[in-house]
């Protein structure tokens, strides 16, 4: 067991709070298009289908955070905030990490292909998006943008899942992800920009300063909130869609006012517990104005 939990260590699980949220909305969504093309499931295809998406998920997400850990190692050693993961550690060999690295894209590229053709022929443009994120930190500061983007195939992924083709509506919510996260990426590297310039190392706060990097991470998240409300409107939703759409926003505004250029003690807090928060809450809500919607 103490194996199993160094890897789920390594990967840091439980960040995928962030992602997996908005992958069950991009799945309910593609449940509810094909029942408004009078297109029913049975049971037991939903749930073969679910456990498909969710592997794709797990493993995709692993794959991209080991090939991180693995690529970023000799960083990791010099960078004293990271010098304790697993790798730098001595807890999980390189050549090992790599392995799992390479196990979990297989598992992920064999899952798409039981899924449809369009999510099998797609899956190595996936892989190639969330594994390219670990070198852009090496020649752009736009990396957070680029691990926004890896991120956002969440929701039209589990889309794609379910139906086969594209739509607007899990798109919008795509482009949300991909502002969130930058935006809440750039503030955790804050703690990291004095390390990242000597080592150079490229990220908005090692290129900007602190002060405008929590500025444009403001920003970024001001485009987050305008894609999850244009998606209410195109969408059509049940009003319980703006409950989650408050919390949402809401803890938004509450992790960007709580980290300061001088203060960035509770970096953590608006990074893991207030995007946790967000992403659970607001899928909860906009699920149930899915299911509102159509009963």
């Amino acid at each position: 067991m103490s194996v199993v939990k160094n890897y789920l260590s390594l990967v840091k699980f439980s960040h995928t709070i962030f992602a997996m949220p908005f992958a069950l909305i991009g799945f309910v969504l593609g449940i509810a298009a094909l029942k408004n093309n009078n297109i029913e499931l049975q049971t037991s295809e939903v749930i073969i289908l679910f456990f498909l998406v969710l592997l794709c998920m797990i493993t995709a997400r692993s794959a991209a955070m080991g090939f991180n850990r693995y690529l970023d190692r000799h960083f990791d050693q010099l960078n004293p905030r990271t010098a304790i993961r697993e790798i730098p550690a001595g807890v999980i060999q390189a050549k090992k990490a790599l392995g799992f690295v390479v196990v979990n894209a297989l598992i992920f590229i064999i899952a798409t292909y039981f899924i449809n053709p369009i999510c099998f022929y797609l899956s190595p443009v996936a892989l190639f998006v969330i594994l390219f994120y670990s070198y852009t930190k090496r020649f752009t500061y736009l990396c957070h943008l680029v691990l926004g983007i890896g991120l956002s195939l969440a929701p039209i992924g589990a889309y794609l899942a379910v139906t086969g083709v594209f739509n607007i509506l899990p798109l919008l919510f795509s482009f949300a992800i991909i502002f969130w996260v930058s935006g809440f990426d750039i503030i955790y590297s804050l703690q990291d920009a004095d390390f990242d310039k000597s080592q150079l190392l490229y990220s908005i706060p090692s290129y900007w300063g602190l002060n405008k990097a929590l500025s444009i991470a403001r920003v970024l998240h001001v485009y987050s909130a305008s894609f999850v409300i244009v998606a209410y409107f195109i969408g059509g939703f049940h009003w319980i869609y703006l409950i989650g759409l408050l919390v949402f926003v809401g803890m938004l505004l509450y992790q960007n006012s709580i980290v300061k250029p001088t203060d960035l003690s509770k970096v953590n807090i608006a990074f893991m517990t207030a995007n946790g928060i967000a992403s659970i809450v607001f899928s909860i809500f906009v699920i149930a104005a899915i299911f509102f919607h159509f009963n």
